[in-house]
């Protein structure tokens, strides 16, 4: 059963604390916002349970707004037809996503496919999305972008899952907004994965000595790649996706899908995530996160993602690369 998010979550508490005090006005006004979340409440005595509720799709005009990723049309019954596809998840960052759309404008090789998942957008990036006028009208690799519209705020996962189902690249790179290329950087991930032996690819890469501790790491061989950047082939996705809607933010997704992409079974030798460390990306710092870094991680990383990631591989150490020894930040 897929875990509400934090904020659901803790509307729910104070729900069972007004149910408790016999405010019912107050409860009532909890639950108009736990459903409004997309989440039905089941009073069951005095506990509540709460399940995913199938949210409609809204159509305004030509525009579908997508209640559920899975409402949008999958296209990955047909055979692949490009190269590469690019997808982004657009929220707040009208900056941002502008300087990516027009990097990709400006290096995205021919035949590149861009989706680009508005996720319940603010209006000024809603603004930048908005055909004829917005620039997601000018042509990227040879087409215009296609945006898949959300009526709900879906999550990071949720919102990529959506993208991804509109995906006709032989090869998938995530890039979040705040990720400039100043070249080429399409290209060389995608031959990447021409190697077989090869399951997923980024230029920012992880290293773990124990599944609990995470840094960055050189490029080459490496045990995950982070989130900010990161390609696979899409029959992959095809056989071991979607992703995990529980992950809500980007909080340990790089590293949950890295292995999920590299597991080959116990006991046998798992496919490699490679780093690379020269392509010409950069990932601009956010001024207003809290530590200042910009980092794709929130400053108080999901502990339930955490715990998510250990109860799939926690006792996986054979997707470790041999013989490491070093140790990142300590696990929330």
């Amino acid at each position: 059963m897929t875990r509400p998010p934090a904020d659901v979550a803790d509307l729910a508490e104070a729900r069972s604390q007004a149910r408790a005090a016999h405010d019912w006005a107050e409860a009532d006004r909890l639950k108009a916002a736990i459903e409004a979340e997309g989440w039905k409440v089941v009073d069951r005595g005095l506990r509540s349970v709460l399940s995913l509720a199938a949210r409609p799709d809204v159509v305004e005009g030509d525009r579908v707004r997508y209640g559920q990723p899975e409402a949008v049309p999958s296209r990955l019954t047909e055979p692949a037809s490009a190269r590469v596809t690019v997808v982004t998840r657009a929220t707040d960052d009208p900056l941002a996503l502008g300087r990516l759309l027009t990097s990709l404008r400006a290096h995205a090789p021919d035949g590149t496919q861009v989706v680009v998942v508005a996720d319940a957008p603010e209006p000024d990036v809603a603004a930048l999305l908005a055909p004829p006028d917005g620039p997601i009208s000018a042509l990227i690799g040879g087409s215009v972008p296609e945006v898949i519209w959300t009526a709900t705020r879906f999550g990071v996962a949720g919102a990529v899952d959506a993208a991804l189902r509109r995906a006709v690249g032989r090869v998938a790179i995530l890039v979040d907004p705040r990720v400039e290329l100043t070249g080429d950087a399409v290209t060389p991930l995608g031959d990447a994965l021409d190697d077989p032996t090869v399951a997923v690819v980024g230029p920012w890469g992880l290293a773990s000595s124990d599944l609990r501790h995470w840094q960055p790491a050189e490029t080459g061989d490496v045990d995950a790649i982070e989130w900010s950047a990161i390609a696979f082939r899409r029959d992959d996705l095809i056989a071991r996706g979607p992703l995990d809607p529980a992950f809500r933010t980007t909080d340990y997704l790089g590293v949950w899908w890295s292995l999920v992409l590299r597991d080959a079974g116990e006991g046998v030798t798992p496919r490699r995530a490679l780093g690379l460390a020269d392509l010409p990306v950069v990932f601009h710092a956010d001024p207003a996160a809290p530590d200042g870094s910009g980092s794709s991680a929130s400053a108080r990383p999901d502990k339930r993602a955490f715990y998510r990631v250990l109860r799939a591989f926690g006792g996986r150490p054979d997707l470790l690369a041999a013989g490491r020894s070093d140790r990142g930040p300590a696990a929330p």
